[in-house]
């Protein structure tokens, strides 16, 4: 295989990127961007190289503790659950969030192999009890109110419930997003003003 063959092969790792895609791809960097090109190859060899899962909250970040969890002007005591870091930039676009949030990093999928293990929920236990160190004030603080985010699809669905359910025994209040977002859509592609409205409209479920 050459090397155009590899980078047309390479690219199709990304979603919505087939051959025809990935082929007008590599001719656009040989023929039109050869200093972009190599730009994009620094800066993904950076990011795969540095970007690692925050050790308090797993989203993205390159040092130990995200931005966000290090932020003291968050309020520790509300906590969003999302499915990915997508999700939490969505909600930090839309605004009007002043907690902190936890990645799952996918949702649970039996069909699939994807089970709570898979998702840090032993983690986000010991988050909930206050036994995790890493806040802006260095205090273990305790989390009074979580804020279930998961995309109102039926895996979305039933991991807030098997979160609902595992949390049972906290002394937690657990909301729901409900209002604005639509049945089977997903978190990230929502425009601001409706996930806004849906944080303002969560409800308690448990």
């Amino acid at each position: 295989m050459s090397v155009i063959d590899n980078l047309i092969s390479a690219l199709q790792v990304l979603p919505g990127v087939g051959p025809k895609s990935a082929q007008r791809m590599t001719l656009f960097l040989l023929q039109a961007q050869r200093p972009g090109g190599l730009e994009l190859a620094t800066a993904l060899t950076s990011a795969m190289q540095e970007v690692r899962e925050c050790s308090v909250c797993r989203n993205f970040t390159e040092a130990a503790i995200c931005r966000i969890c290090n932020d003291g002007g968050r309020d520790p005591r509300l906590l969003c659950i999302v499915e990915s870091p997508a999700d939490v930039l969505a909600f930090e676009t839309a605004g009007g969030f002043s907690g902190r949030y936890f990645v799952l990093h996918g949702k649970l999928s039996p069909l699939d192999g994807i089970g709570p293990e898979d998702l840090g929920l032993v983690q986000l236990g010991r988050l909930i009890q206050g036994e995790v160190d890493g806040a802006a004030d260095g205090d273990k603080n305790r989390v009074e109110e979580v804020i279930l985010a998961t995309n109102p699809n039926v895996e979305g669905e039933a991991t807030a419930h098997y979160i609902v359910q595992m949390l049972s025994a906290e002394p937690v209040v657990v909301s729901r997003i409900a209002h604005g977002v639509p049945l089977g859509g997903e978190i990230e592609y929502t425009d601001g003003g409706t996930l806004a409205h849906a944080l303002q409209g969560r409800r308690n479920i448990g």
